[in-house]
């Protein structure tokens, strides 16, 4: 039964702020720090603002930017058995929505979801996808949360009974922590999700360092423009003073980590003022703001495992970019 647009004004009005999410205080603090160390870094997580996120979304259109839509390829394909293997009455919790166009196939086919809760850290950005998904999934219970879900999180209830909670984390977002950083997120998802709960997630996989560097460093500059976005966010948000003309973007792979890297490199020797704050810069040095770990299917199980999960099965494309794996509570 479609939903008036006051039940829907009335759902989607309960954008959740309870959670802490990140603000200037905590922004500044982690820019600062991260700029004090020896080998400056900032944390990718505050690439999202409203101009950072569209900038994403376009990222995931690039020709040179394969995981979007291989893994929509893989949902697309396999997202029936899924579903099986999620079950009836799930109650959804996506990490980082983002658009939420992967999260339109999934729940196209689930049986009778007993809610979805979708988290992003950019409100506006989570406001205008809710609104969307609320709309083309009338009957599905939409309660979107802002929040940083990185840090322990408080669901809200749905208004129907689940059967059981499976958190949907697409991308490849697993891969910007850091292995023993990844395996107390996923701990801590295991928690969330509870002894009968699962985890459906996208996990890229390893392949030729050529093709991950123009994946993140394409032609047309989009990417570029989505990491030198965080000075811009800097220079507004914390009184900075970076001068985009004196930066640019780097990516490169690291064969011994098994990760690509974002970086800013630094053209000239420099000092640059955020707030009360300077920092030195000398040229060639780089500020690391991205890296993104690839695994294999035996490095991710041994992943999953110590974290409390076990790898129930396992989707990927005909050429073994992507996987998207279920994970199930143990």
């Amino acid at each position: 039964m479609r939903q008036s647009m006051t039940e829907k004004a009335r759902r989607l009005g309960s954008l959740a702020h309870g959670n802490e999410v990140p603000g200037w205080d905590s922004f500044e603090r982690d820019v600062v720090e991260g700029l004090s160390r020896r080998r400056k870094e900032l944390p990718c997580k505050y690439f999202y603002d409203e101009r950072g996120s569209a900038l994403f979304d376009a990222i995931c259109d690039l020709e040179e930017y394969y995981p979007t839509r291989t893994e929509l390829s893989i949902m697309r394909r396999h997202v029936a058995e899924m579903a099986e293997h999620v079950g009836p009455e799930a109650l959804i919790v996506e990490y980082g929505s983002g658009s939420s166009r992967k999260t339109h196939v999934l729940l196209d086919v689930l049986e009778q979801p007993a809610g979805y809760i979708p988290l992003d850290i950019s409100g506006e950005h989570l406001w205008r996808s809710a609104q969307a998904l609320s709309e083309s999934f009338p009957d599905i219970e939409v309660l979107p949360v802002c929040a940083d879900y990185t840090r322990p999180i408080e669901l809200p209830r749905s208004s129907r009974p689940s059967q059981r909670t499976v958190v949907y984390f697409p991308g490849s977002t697993i891969g910007n922590f850091h292995p023993h950083e990844a395996c107390a997120f996923l701990s801590q998802i295991r928690k969330v999700v509870g002894d009968q709960g699962g985890l459906l997630i996208g996990v890229d996989l390893e392949k030729d360092p050529a093709m991950l560097e123009r994946a993140y460093d394409d032609a047309l500059g989009v990417t570029a423009a989505f990491n030198l976005n965080l000075l811009v966010r800097i220079n507004a948000e914390l009184d900075g003073a970076f001068a985009l003309d004196r930066f640019r973007h780097r990516a490169r792979y690291d064969k011994t980590l098994h990760r690509i890297e974002m970086h800013i490199e630094s053209l000239q020797s420099q000092i640059v003022p955020v707030g009360h704050h300077r920092f030195s810069l000398r040229a060639g040095e780089t500020i690391l703001t991205e890296h993104s770990y690839k695994y294999t299917r035996t490095s991710f199980a041994s992943l999953a495992a110590r974290s409390g999960f076990a790898v129930e099965r396992v989707w990927t494309d005909p050429h073994d970019l992507f996987s998207v794996q279920l994970l199930s509570a143990r």
